[in-house]
């Protein structure tokens, strides 16, 4: 599909807008902030979402692209480059620059070393453990099987193991929230616990690390477990709120 290129006049006011040719035509246009970079970044990577730049073909050139921002080859070589960094684009010396698959790892790794020392954002995924893995028990305890729960039982006994030779059991942390949402047999929940287990693991290293930070998490996981086994719902949720608010507290007492 043919992209529109507009200029800019050099007063900083855009040329009058042609009507309206879609989401292609609201992104691909003469920008007037000041964050150019910034601004230029977010157009292109909703183009690549809504599939305008499609996964393993080249953008157009660098002086292309800014013919059709209205904006600098300078600009747009930053906008790519931070693009680059976060896993959406990759250049190829001699051939351009290609966007890759869209892949959750890449979009959510940058995020995750952030919040290794942004405790604001540590606070606010603690708010979203809080609202949505209650929640999850509460699924799995009406659905949970015998396989399921066997499962659990096993990264269970596995922890207390690893608990009493010292070693890290971080691995288990995240595999027994893994299984419990697998546990809902609802393939959504499954995805977002996923992507959501990836952000923890950096915050699951520092605090399982913190005395009695495993023996809590051995507590916490065995009152979900005999509430799933009871089947109750209300207890499978109030066990699960109580084990994030004491990692919470232990989060609170790192800062």
């Amino acid at each position: 599909m043919p992209l529109a290129s507009r200029g800019v006049k050099r007063s900083g006011h855009a040329a009058a807008r042609p009507p309206s040719r879609g989401l292609e035509s609201r992104l691909i246009e003469p920008l007037k902030k000041t964050r150019l970079a910034e601004e230029i970044g977010d157009r292109i990577r909703l183009l690549i979402l809504e599939g305008t730049f499609a996964p393993g073909l080249p953008l157009p050139s660098e002086r292309a692209l800014a013919q059709r921002f209205g904006v600098s080859r300078g600009s747009i070589r930053d906008a790519l480059r931070m693009l680059e960094t976060i896993g959406l684009l990759d250049t190829r010396h001699g051939q351009g620059t290609f966007v890759q698959e869209l892949d959750v790892g890449r979009l959510v790794a940058p995020l995750a070393s952030v919040l290794t020392y942004r405790h604001d954002l540590q606070a606010e995924l603690m708010d979203v453990r809080r609202i949505l893995e209650p929640a999850v028990a509460r699924v799995a305890a009406a659905r949970i099987t015998a396989d399921d729960l066997a499962a659990l039982e096993r990264i269970l006994d596995t922890q207390r193991r690893k608990r009493k030779s010292g070693q890290s059991a971080i691995l288990e942390d995240t595999a027994f929230h893994a299984v419990l949402a697998r546990a809902t047999s609802n393939r959504v929940l499954v995805s977002i616990m996923a992507t959501l287990n990836d952000l923890l693991v950096e915050s699951r290293a520092l605090t399982l690390k913190q005395k009695g930070r495993p023996e809590r998490s051995i507590k916490g996981h065995e009152a979900v477990i005999a509430a799933l086994r009871r089947r109750d719902e209300d207890d499978a949720a109030r066990a699960m709120l109580e084990h994030i608010d004491q990692i919470a507290v232990l989060l609170d007492q790192r800062e």
